[in-house]
């Protein structure tokens, strides 16, 4: 639940700005490492040794503090009875990254990864109707670059990141088309493997996902194409703060949420 203090702290930030800051109290900005600095570290290291360095590098304060500044889409749901509900969610402007302001890096996780960052700031990993609404209220939308060879390797993960800043063009706000999104998804999209990771979207300038919902990577897998988007685990209904976990579990709000049906992945096993 979210306290009193909490609560008033929120209602500030959304009368003052429309956004909400995500940032823990315990996790200070500090300068020294760059995006740069991070894949130099990285290089040659095991995919395990870089989410770990991530992980740790993330934990000593090494983001950019617009990371923490979360944006809200806003929209309108209608439930089985008819009756029309204001959703407002609130999400990262980008993906998993890390760095400094002027020198960051987004960085590819796997979704064990991205579920304990998710821990780490109260937020959850989207679905893909939540994807579809943040493409189309993003600011910036940058058509897909795909690329090929060592798609798994730290270089083309950087290359890639550099590849969308020159596409960017220093242009800010949400941002969509660079990515596929690890995604919850149901557990029958899983078919029984728990083993899994749901990715999804990636989508084009005509507002069509390149991904549709595929669970058929293990979930060790990532590739330069993957990334963790943050979504405040507390999402406005009506004006009033609901629990995504709450939501994705109530028959006539769920549809919100999510397209699918049956019961819903709720988070990844970290």
């Amino acid at each position: 639940m979210i306290s009193v203090k909490a609560s008033i702290l929120l209602g500030v930030l959304l009368v003052l700005s429309g956004c909400i800051s995500v940032r823990p109290d315990a996790l200070r900005a500090v300068q020294g490492l760059s995006g740069t600095d991070f894949y130099r570290e990285v290089r040659g290291l095991s995919q395990d040794q870089r989410e770990a360095l991530f992980l740790a590098r993330f934990e000593q304060g090494h983001v950019p503090s617009f990371f923490f500044r979360f944006r809200p889409v806003r929209y309108r749901f209608q439930d089985a009875t008819g009756r029309e509900h204001r959703i407002v969610f609130y999400c990262s402007p980008d993906y998993a990254m890390i760095g400094q302001k002027d020198d960051w890096a987004r960085v590819p996780l796997t979704p064990m990864a991205a579920q304990r960052l998710a821990d780490r700031l109260d937020c959850f990993l989207p679905t893909p109707r939540l994807v579809d609404y943040i493409h189309r209220q993003s600011r910036v939308k940058i058509a897909p670059m795909p690329m090929y060879a060592l798609r798994d390797s730290s270089i083309t993960m950087w290359q890639h990141h550099l590849i969308i800043e020159g596409q960017r063009r220093g242009r800010q706000g949400l941002i969509s088309g660079i990515k596929k999104d690890v995604v919850l998804c149901s557990l029958d999209a899983l078919k029984g493997k728990a083993d899994r990771v749901a990715i999804y979207g990636w989508h084009q300038l005509d507002g069509m996902p390149i991904q549709p919902l595929y669970t058929g990577h293990v979930n060790w897998y990532t590739d330069y194409s993957h990334g963790a988007r943050m979504i405040y685990a507390r999402i406005r209904v009506n004006r009033q703060w609901r629990h995504y976990a709450e939501l994705l579990q109530d028959p006539l709000l769920r549809g919100a949420l999510t397209d699918e049906a049956g019961v819903m992945l709720l988070r990844y096993e970290p």
